[in-house]
């Protein structure tokens, strides 16, 4: 009950600001951050889109949608990537009793091969199971739950400024059905997303079927990809279908060691439906993620090549770094953003 009030409290008093019952300089309480964004903030910038993935305040405490969306306006941003999370339980999904923000650093390790203590590794093979458990109950609800739930956050993201160009729910790996990959699409839609986006699952029959799905959708499918990536990683699944794209990650190329990214970027701009922003180390360096301007990632360059091109897909935010004692995840996309307003303007 008190989420509700909550919930049409924050929906009318957006709708207040939208339609200019609230103007001039009379002072209001409860709405800065919808006040920057409506007169003052847009993280679009000389022609460039900066945006944010919310997988960026994975630490912070509330996950909910109205919770993100006024995190995405104190960062100053005004398009993003969104995590499945705050949309599906706006939408009314099943409530995951895993602590996420336990087990995603665990997960990382893995990815990375990195070496898990046996707790952690008992720690990650419990909450998978339990993860198991919850996919099966979220997949049952996701084939009938109404699309205008999904509208319903377009509308109140869109109102405060903020467009969704990117969805990112559990709905597209290969232990999904086809009826949760299509729901996923249809819901990619409703927010006003023109792309869906996902871990590249390394299976040629899972991505030329993504690609023909997104393309009867009209949207398309950007796979992202860590370590692994190369010049030449997504070549078979952009052959397969004009539905298959780049969800390209700058800061993880160069973890790896891999040339030249400028110009698989000038090549391939045309298939990349959106680019991850960090701060990552080459390997001579440690690889380390690293706070905006301390690494290796040719982050002044790639922007100012966006820039100068008029390159359309976005530039996405991914706060990966350590957060300082003391600090937030907002506060530190917030100084990410800043690094690129000084670059773009």
């Amino acid at each position: 009950m008190e989420h509700a009030q909550s919930r049409r409290r924050f929906l009318g008093t957006t709708a207040a600001l939208v339609s200019g019952a609230i103007v001039g300089s009379q002072k209001l309480f409860g709405a800065p951050a919808l006040i920057r964004s409506l007169r003052e903030s847009s993280s679009l910038i000389n022609g460039v889109q900066i945006g944010v993935i919310t997988y960026s305040y994975r630490d912070m405490p509330d996950q909910s949608a109205e919770a993100t969306l006024k995190y995405v306006l104190d960062s100053g941003i005004s398009a993003i990537e969104l995590m499945g999370g705050p949309a599906e339980s706006f939408a009314g999904a099943p409530k995951n009793t895993v602590d996420m923000r336990s087990v995603f650093p665990l997960m990382r390790k893995r990815r990375e091969n990195q070496t898990l203590t046996d707790d952690e590794q008992k720690t990650l093979t419990e909450a998978e199971a339990q993860m198991k458990a919850y996919r099966a109950e979220v997949a049952k609800w996701r084939l009938s739950v109404p699309m205008s739930k999904f509208e319903q956050v377009r509308k109140m993201y869109n109102a405060a400024g903020v467009s969704i160009y990117g969805f990112k729910p559990d709905a597209f790996g290969m232990q999904n059905s086809d009826a949760e990959i299509d729901y996923g699409m249809r819901a990619a839609k409703a927010l006003g997303a023109n792309q869906v986006t996902l871990e590249h699952p390394a299976n040629d029959a899972h991505t030329l079927k993504l690609g023909q799905m997104a393309a009867k959708h009209g949207i398309r499918v950007g796979y992202h990809g860590h370590e692994q990536q190369t010049p030449t990683f997504w070549d078979t699944a952009l052959a397969q279908s004009p539905g298959n794209a780049m969800n390209f990650d700058l800061g993880h190329y160069i973890a790896a060691g891999q040339p030249d990214p400028l110009g698989l970027i000038q090549r391939r701009h045309d298939r990349i439906s959106s680019m991850h922003i960090k701060d990552r180390q080459g390997p001579a360096n440690g690889k380390k993620n690293l706070p905006w301007g301390q690494g290796d990632t040719p982050l002044t360059q790639v922007l100012g090549l966006m820039r100068e091109q008029k390159y359309t897909f976005p530039a996405t935010v991914e706060l990966e770094y350590q957060i300082p004692a003391g600090s937030n995840a907002v506060a530190e996309v917030k100084k990410c953003m800043e690094f690129c307003r000084k670059i773009l303007s």
